[in-house]
């Protein structure tokens, strides 16, 4: 028997004494984990080294986060910034509030500037780390079901989601009962099916130069553009055009990703030979021609880390 409605959880917050541990941040933070966890699977198999991914998170998550938030005040500063405002909340990323846009872009930036630094070759790693992103979007966006927020339009459907009236939009009212639709769920669900279709064909055609990340650009866009017009949550760039800010990006990004992944494909077919530099495989050549000290047994950390990359060649391609 199908339930009547999903309830929201009646409370988001738990106290270890004086620490909150909020599920909203639990949330993010098994999406970061499992995104560097099978990003790292899908570099090795590409030919990366173990523990380049967990490297460069150093760098994307810290980006990521701020680039997030950053949209995400940038499209609702109104919630911030004004008469009887308090700017300071901008600060509060446990109250929910991060863009997507914004962590993808910056968060690239941080793997720019990691892979700079160790001769990693970008299309090759970002292909790796695309379908890793989807699900560290779905475990996110279950943040917003612990928040009540983000969700949609009311509805009658048997899974509408019951929200506190006092976490209704500003100035809405309901009637008691009212139940809506559960977008977080929506988008949860149409992350892992894209996820499970960027495996699939990867593993299909082994695709390369850049391509797995545009078309994680287009199939995620088709889902959110839809799930957007279900939203009724007030964004400052909400309606242009009639429609809502995140829907225009949406179609903007699609179009973009689009284009890139025919450029690409026509100029650069196939897979990338070679995931590292010119110079960082002269360093590697380098380092494999030099012999060991006499009696002077391999660095544990490499020969652990050449292992994995073996060990990789045999996995099943993530």
């Amino acid at each position: 028997m199908l339930p009547l409605s999903i309830p929201s959880p009646s409370q988001g917050v738990w106290h270890l004494g004086p620490v909150p541990v909020r599920a909203y941040a639990l949330c993010i933070i098994a999406g970061i984990v499992a995104a560097i966890w099978i990003g790292e699977r899908r570099w090795v198999a590409r030919g990366g080294t173990y523990g380049e991914v967990q490297d460069l998170a150093v760098w994307a998550v810290p980006f990521g986060l701020v680039g997030a938030r950053l949209y995400h005040v940038a499209t609702d500063h109104d919630l911030y910034f004004g008469e009887g405002k308090n700017p300071w909340a901008a600060l509060y990323l446990w109250r929910g509030g991060l863009g997507i846009w914004g962590a993808v872009a910056l968060g690239a930036v941080g793997v720019l500037i990691g892979a700079r630094r160790r001769g990693i070759r970008l299309m090759p790693m970002l292909d790796a780390l695309a379908p890793g992103v989807l699900v560290a979007q779905a475990l996110g966006r279950w943040g917003n079901y612990f928040n009540q927020e983000l969700y949609g339009r009311p509805t009658d459907l048997p899974w509408g989601l019951e929200i506190d009236p006092r976490n209704w939009p500003e100035g809405e009212v309901f009637s008691p009962g009212t139940t809506f639709h559960p977008t977080f769920l929506y988008e949860s669900v149409w992350d892992l099916s894209v996820f499970a279709l960027l495996i699939w064909a990867d593993r299909r055609w082994r695709i390369g130069h850049g391509r797995i990340l545009a078309l994680y650009v287009m199939l995620y866009t088709l889902g959110r553009g839809w799930i957007e017009t279900l939203r009724i949550d007030t964004v400052e760039l909400s309606d242009v055009g009639g429609l809502r800010f995140n829907v225009w990006t949406s179609i903007v990004m699609f179009a973009a990703a689009a284009a890139f992944f025919v450029w690409s494909l026509r100029r650069r077919p196939g897979r990338e030979e070679a995931v590292y530099t010119p110079a960082r495989l002269a360093e590697n050549a380098a380092g494999v021609e030099q012999p060991p000290e006499s009696g002077a047994e391999p660095d544990e950390t490499q020969r652990d880390r050449t292992d994995h990359a073996e060990e990789g060649d045999h996995e099943t391609r993530w």
